[in-house]
């Protein structure tokens, strides 16, 4: 027992080096499911980030540092996609429909699918959540965001998680720190300023596939409420998430050893 799980851990501390080379670990390969996101910028946003996420049957821990986010303002971030098996990606900035210039969240949908799961700092976890202000995340004074939640998803999502993706939302169309509704309201809910749910960034899960458009309507999010769950720096972006991934596979490898030392 012992030699095997030396085995494991040896195995999963070679992470590093697979990484830096461009290397993704196949789900059949990492029984931890470990998984990074990789945040890109939408709509000029300047905002990007890494998501590490690793996942334990249907126990799903996700971490998120970004940057270049509205100062003090809250940031709605979701889970998208479909646990159907059907393809959804990050939109282009062709989506911008009504051409104000804008990827709106609406304009986005039919390319990065409905809402799973919203990631809030507490309570409900389900697309109900989707615009629950305050409880989502604020980012500092200098526009960093840091998040840290376990929560508990369907088997849906477990069994399709590489099919999904992340989106974190808020943008400063006027550069004047703060959402306000010189860009108009947004279609979601008029009482917000389109700024407020337009989206900054998206990062599909590295091994998903991507390419063909989806087909059809837009699928309603599966992600059940859970249980509850700071500061975003430059040092931990820097390590492109490598290091941070190995980690956490790692870590969930050692917790499930030591689960297996107390039955």
């Amino acid at each position: 027992m012992i030699s095997r799980n030396v085995t494991r851990i040896a195995a999963f501390a070679a992470l590093p080096a697979a990484l830096v080379l461009g290397a993704s670990v196949p789900a059949s390969a990492a029984e931890d499911q470990a998984y990074q996101i990789d945040l890109e910028t939408l709509n000029d946003s300047g905002a990007s980030g890494t998501a590490l996420v690793s996942l334990e049957g249907t126990e799903l821990t996700v971490k998120i540092r970004a940057n270049g986010l509205v100062p003090n303002a809250p940031h709605a971030q979701h889970i998208h996609g479909s646990t159907q098996g059907r393809d959804f990606h990050c939109p282009e900035p062709d989506a911008d429909q009504d051409g104000d210039g804008i990827v709106s969240t609406a304009e986005g949908v039919p390319d990065y699918g409905d809402v799973n799961i919203s990631l809030t700092t507490e309570g409900d976890t389900s697309k109900e959540s989707g615009l629950a202000v305050d409880r989502f995340p604020k980012a500092d004074q200098d526009g960093n965001l840091s998040y840290e939640r376990t929560i508990t998803v369907s088997q849906d999502v477990a069994d399709h998680f590489r099919d999904l993706h992340l989106v974190q939302h808020g943008i400063d169309v006027n550069g004047n720190g703060k959402y306000d509704g010189e860009a108009g309201k947004s279609s979601l809910d008029e009482k917000l300023p389109l700024e407020a749910t337009a989206p900054a960034n998206c990062g599909m899960v590295k091994g998903a596939s991507i390419g063909e458009m989806p087909e059809g309507g837009v699928e309603t999010g599966t992600g059940p409420g859970a249980d509850a769950g700071r500061n975003g720096s430059e040092t931990v972006l820097a390590m492109g998430g490598a290091g941070l991934l190995a980690a956490a596979a790692a870590t969930a490898v050692a917790v499930r050893n030591r689960r297996g030392e107390r039955a």
